[in-house]
């Protein structure tokens, strides 16, 4: 990379008579690039934000408890702890009906050693089927924001790395511009450049 010297703020939209046709096409590639980068990201990041919210939002409406019972008995024994933990539970086979009336077996945790017939609350989507618990509007709200600041940055990224790519295609082809205008210089003078 050549030696640029001091930084002048804006000097690519300054008037110099050294300025060439390629200082003013990566003038307006930067500018470009940096609104592209700012309205990729902006416009990317809301809108996935508000696609993350509204389907959350769409599941807690959508979303019921149901009462499911144990098919048999869970396996191993509890301990008789107070308050236990997901890590102190185990995988058991429950049976719960479906709004149509279809009945439906699935595997959810439960407490180790719990007997046959044992209620568990379990989540089912519209068709029945086995879904986690819906987020809180909190937790909606804060994944949805993470989602849509990740996706915002990744869009971002495509303009960004683009404008980059092509300054530094034009900083190549201006350092080659000024070799070739030196080396013609040392000829006129009697001189090779080397």
């Amino acid at each position: 990379m050549a030696f640029r010297g001091s930084k002048v703020w804006l000097w690519r939209w300054r008037r110099n008579p050294l300025r060439r046709r390629a200082d003013k096409v990566e003038a307006w590639v930067v500018l470009g690039a940096w609104l592209l980068t700012a309205l990729a990201g902006v416009v990317a990041g809301l809108a996935t934000s508000r696609s993350v919210e509204g389907t959350l939002a769409r599941e807690r409406v959508e979303w019921r408890q149901v009462e499911a019972r144990l098919v048999a008995k869970a396996p191993g024994t509890f301990a008789g702890q107070t308050g236990t933990a997901s890590s102190d539970q185990v995988w058991a086979k429950v049976r719960w009906a479906a709004p149509d009336g279809s009945s439906h077996t699935g595997q959810v945790r439960v407490r180790p050693g719990s007997a046959t017939g044992t209620p568990v609350a379990v989540w089912t989507d519209t068709e029945g089927r086995l879904v986690t618990r819906p987020t809180t509007p909190a937790q909606a709200h804060l994944r949805a924001a993470l989602i849509g600041a990740l996706v915002g940055a990744s869009a971002a990224l495509v303009p960004f790395v683009g404008g980059r790519t092509l300054c530094a295609r034009l900083e190549r082809r201006r350092i080659d511009q000024w070799d070739a205008d030196w080396a013609r210089f040392g000829q006129q003078r009697g001189r090779t450049a080397g």
